[in-house]
């Protein structure tokens, strides 16, 4: 009997560690089939075979189901209102800071935190972590080379401040880079950083079903010390962010105010505990 498509995924899931069933299943059967047209293969046997047998394309399969699109200070209004308001009101304490990114793609979003921190006076303060399931990218982070639309929406002050313009790409000061640790992490499997002040997952979840996206928010919450807060993209807003133990303190920013009701179960959906 020929390998079925569900049967593919079962064991593609079980290889590469990440359930493609908690993706939604447009998007995840778009990019798989997309792959099997670009490397000539008919059928699925043969698919799962050379995801076993060839590192550079299982390298570019699991490329394909990460978002890597990231830019420093990407929708500005978000991270002035962490400038001005949210990262000074977390370093009112004694205590360091903890800071998740997760899907950091290029590491632009925590370098980006990275240097407010700095602007706060406050780089001793604060332990940034950022991590992703794709090592090529988190490489292209470590090295902190950028083109210039990835950082186009950085204040002119900061990219003459932090950054050297070398053979058309912007270097990041190693002052920065030095802030920031890089590791990989898979969302969907990996254990979570505790005790956090702020995590940040931007157009991330968006790619996965409902079920998955409910047990992360709560995961998310469990992460955060209370008062700590929790960072969405701007196409992700936490529609149940009561429920979740949220408060909606101003666009795409969470606190934490409590657990996650125990008994809440989403409209259509299931537990999840």
């Amino acid at each position: 009997m020929p390998l079925t498509y569900q049967e593919f995924k079962a064991a593609v899931s079980e290889l590469c560690g990440t359930n493609l069933f908690l993706y939604k299943s447009q998007q995840m059967d778009r990019r798989i089939h997309s792959l099997m047209g670009l490397w000539g293969i008919d059928n699925y046997e043969d698919y799962l075979n050379l995801l076993k047998t060839n590192p550079q394309r299982y390298q570019e399969f699991v490329k394909k189901l990460t978002i890597n699109v990231s830019e420093f200070f990407r929708n500005p209004d978000r991270f002035y209102e962490l400038w001005e308001r949210i990262l000074p009101e977390l370093l009112k304490g004694n205590r360091k800071v903890k800071i998740w990114s997760a899907g950091c793609a290029n590491g632009a979003e925590p370098y980006s935190f990275a240097l407010i921190l700095a602007e706060l006076k406050a780089t001793l303060r604060a332990e940034i972590l950022a991590t992703d399931l794709d090592e090529v990218m988190l490489a292209k982070a470590l090295q902190g080379q950028y083109m210039r639309n990835e950082v186009k929406n950085l204040p002119p002050e900061l990219l003459a401040k932090y950054f050297r313009e070398e053979d058309g790409y912007y270097r990041l000061d190693q002052r920065i880079k030095a802030q920031v640790v890089f590791k990989k992490h898979n969302l969907l499997s990996d254990p979570f950083p505790e005790d956090l002040d702020l995590i940040s997952c931007r157009n991330v979840v968006i790619y996965f079903t409902e079920e998955a996206k409910n047990r992360l928010y709560k995961q998310f919450n469990q992460a955060l010390r209370m008062g700590g807060y929790f960072m969405a993209g701007g196409t992700e807003p936490l529609l149940y962010y009561r429920q979740l133990g949220f408060d909606n303190t101003a666009p795409s920013f969470y606190k934490k105010v409590g657990d996650p009701d125990p008994d809440w179960v989403p409209f259509g959906g299931v537990r999840n505990d």
